[in-house]
């Protein structure tokens, strides 16, 4: 179920990412990650990644802009290393939260109405800078592509060869990953197959789209792209935030109250409650230490909480104003002063 499920949206994905110029493989890695653990997701995806780019490198090899590959390529390959390297040291999740916020940046290009200008040809140096963060980040997730997308759209380049520079940039960035996957032991039979099955879905769709190219204008495929940077953005924070809740049990209720609703958040040890109310300004609380009180309020709340069972002091936060509650439990029965 989970690879047929794979098949039909890598063919899906992968025929959007050759119209938009890239992003099949941040847009699959919430569906790699329903099936396999998060250090195997990468591999899967580089493999698919790797038999996606062979061919849409033999589709469009006259199309490939060679200046763009010479710089880009590499310090591709020493970034890969580091990328992999430390996948084998921290979980990825963190990163791509960041990410996803990063592509998210990219909504304002998306709603413009006019099209982005090319900008000045950037130096080999920026190009060699590029490649090394492509490689890092594709180390780490197994997929950059979209990252880098606003370079391609305004380094002035062609539709086709935005597919077939990418291309040629990311095969053999593609391939040293794939070898030091296997050397850190990361290979799988479940990611093998689930690699393979994408780079099946992967050529099926450049096959299919290289005849659709040809008719979707310039500024069309500009603004798709941008989309297609954003959507991706969205997909990977919301699946990023997803995870980093489940790995600190981080949970969000809410209490109807009279004239209005209390939402708490609950995690990293620790909570934190907004308050809305009818004609009321909107106020945010959270538990602080009783030494964190300030001297004057310190000394109002010395003698209320002597002897009590129990007492938490809570901040109180408007945006005109901060103040202090303290809750004291005496007999089972608890009081609350304000500060």
């Amino acid at each position: 179920m989970f690879l047929s499920f794979l098949f039909l949206t890598s063919a899906v994905a992968f025929a959007i990412s050759t119209v938009t110029g890239g992003g099949a493989g941040l847009l699959l890695l919430p569906v790699l990650r329903a099936g396999l653990t998060a250090t195997h997701v990468p591999v899967a995806l580089s493999i698919g990644s790797t038999v996606s780019s062979v061919a849409r490198l033999s589709l469009f090899v006259r199309n490939i802009d060679w200046r763009v590959v010479r710089a880009f390529v590499p310090l591709s390959i020493p970034g890969a290393c580091l990328g992999v390297w430390v996948l084998g040291q921290v979980t990825p999740i963190y990163l791509e939260a960041v990410l996803g916020l990063f592509l998210l940046g990219n909504l304002p290009l998306l709603l413009r109405r006019n099209d982005e200008p090319p900008a000045k040809t950037p130096t080999r140096a920026t190009v060699a800078l590029l490649g090394f963060l492509a490689g890092f980040i594709s180390g780490l997730t197994g997929a950059v592509g979209l990252l880098f997308n606003r370079f391609y759209l305004r380094y002035g380049l062609s539709k086709q060869a935005i597919v077939a520079t990418r291309a040629a940039n990311e095969v053999l960035l593609h391939l040293t990953k794939l070898g030091l996957y296997a050397g850190f032991g990361l290979f799988t039979t479940d990611a093998l197959r689930a690699g393979l099955v994408v780079g099946v879905a992967a050529t099926i769709a450049a096959v299919g789209v290289k005849r659709m190219l040809p008719y979707i204008g310039e500024p069309t495929f500009r603004r798709l792209g941008y989309a297609a940077v954003v959507v991706a953005g969205a997909v990977m924070t919301l699946n990023a935030g997803t995870a980093v809740a489940d790995e600190h049990g981080v949970t969000m209720t809410s209490r109807r109250v009279a004239k209005g609703i209390d939402l708490s958040l609950h995690g990293f040890d620790g909570w934190v409650t907004f308050e809305l109310r009818r004609g009321e300004l909107p106020e945010i609380e959270y538990r602080i230490a009783f030494d964190d009180l300030p001297a004057d309020r310190k000394h109002i709340a010395a003698p209320l909480a002597q002897g009590a069972e129990h007492v938490v002091v809570e901040a109180v936060r408007t945006w005109r104003s901060l103040g202090y509650e303290l809750h004291v439990q005496r007999d089972g029965i608890v009081t609350r002063h304000s500060l």
